[in-house]
């Protein structure tokens, strides 16, 4: 009897070649956008980094007027979950094209 199943490196190989052609498919952006601010254009994603950075440290201090920082146990994860949350919500905001 034959095997009706291809073999493993087959698989494998039609595997990495349909994964790598669709993580490339992102790659025919035709501009990165960028912000002139004050006759100089920055990346956007600088942009998204400081409103994320800056949304955290409010959040922050919020968190330790109000006694709650004490219960967040991997207080570095908290935070810096915050932050890449805070930075892609100010991405997807801003710059969804």
């Amino acid at each position: 009897m034959s095997n009706p199943l291809p073999p493993p490196r087959l698989l494998r190989t039609l595997l990495v070649l349909v994964t790598t052609g669709w993580l490339l498919t992102g790659c025919h952006s035709a501009h990165s956008p960028s912000v002139d601010i004050i006759g100089s254009y920055f990346p956007a994603w600088i942009i998204c980094i400081v409103i994320g950075l800056v949304l955290t440290i409010i959040v922050r201090q919020c968190l330790i007027g109000f006694q709650i920082d004490r219960y967040l146990m991997p207080a570095p994860l908290i935070y810096l979950c915050l932050m890449v949350c805070f930075t892609l919500g100010a991405w997807l905001m801003f710059f969804k094209n």
